[in-house]
């Protein structure tokens, strides 16, 4: 992606960190990381997480694949008419890095950035657990936060270096196969996937095995279906 003249610079509005704490959902002790905060001052991204961020249950979230999760600022506006009497301060669906003007539908797969000083490639969108009904009070959050296709996405660390609010986000190379955040998304949450989009998905090696595998899968069924 570039920027045109006249466009929003490209930016990290906040950067959120926080430590796996113990809560109650549904009358049960759940240990989750999914609770962030703004830092004002200049933090290391490093390959498993930001200094003083953690992940409570790796078999799922963190690790070098999810090192740090990204979401759009813009979409704040939409969750505040969405839920009018909820405070949503920056971190809220513990993204780590807030940004300004880097939406799913402009960001392909495997597009590399320069953060700070830190680069960072697109991997992956995020597919929200039961954890973010647990922050925001809300069991129907899952579906809610599907369908609103407003997922924000994974990025791994591939050049450790320290961030701040403010700091550039520079595109410094793009994947040459033409899949978005939100093609990916698109293709998982939707009845009816485009076959042509899952046929290009399905070898993406940009996306990781699990991804790639669902695809392969959803591609087997559609023969299946359709052969006589």
């Amino acid at each position: 992606m570039s920027l045109r003249s006249g466009e929003t610079a490209v930016k990290v509005v906040s950067a959120n960190v926080g430590t796996p704490r113990e809560v109650r959902w549904k009358d049960k002790p759940v240990t989750t990381g999914i609770f962030k905060a703004p830092v004002d001052v200049r933090v290391t991204m490093r390959r498993l997480n930001l200094d003083g961020d953690r992940q409570a249950d790796l078999r799922v979230h963190g690790g070098p694949s999810k090192a740090v999760y990204t979401y759009p600022s813009e979409h704040y506006a939409y969750w505040q008419r969405e839920f009018p009497g909820m405070e949503l301060p920056w971190g809220m669906f513990g993204e780590n890095l807030m940004t300004l003007a880097l939406l799913e539908g402009d960001v392909r797969i495997r597009d590399r950035f320069r953060v700070g000083s830190a680069e960072v490639i697109v991997t992956e969108p995020r597919m929200p657990c039961y954890k973010l009904g647990l922050k925001l009070g809300r069991n129907d959050i899952i579906k809610w936060f599907l369908a609103s296709r407003r997922t924000g996405f994974y990025v791994p660390v591939v050049k450790e270096g320290d961030v701040q609010a403010g700091d550039p986000i520079e595109p410094i190379g793009q994947h040459a196969a033409r899949v978005t955040v939100a093609d990916i998304t698109e293709l998982y949450a939707a009845k009816t996937a485009d076959p042509d989009m899952l046929r290009t998905a399905a070898p993406l090696n940009a996306l990781p095995e699990s991804w790639r595998a669902y695809f392969r899968r959803r591609l087997e069924r559609a023969r299946d279906r359709s052969a006589p």
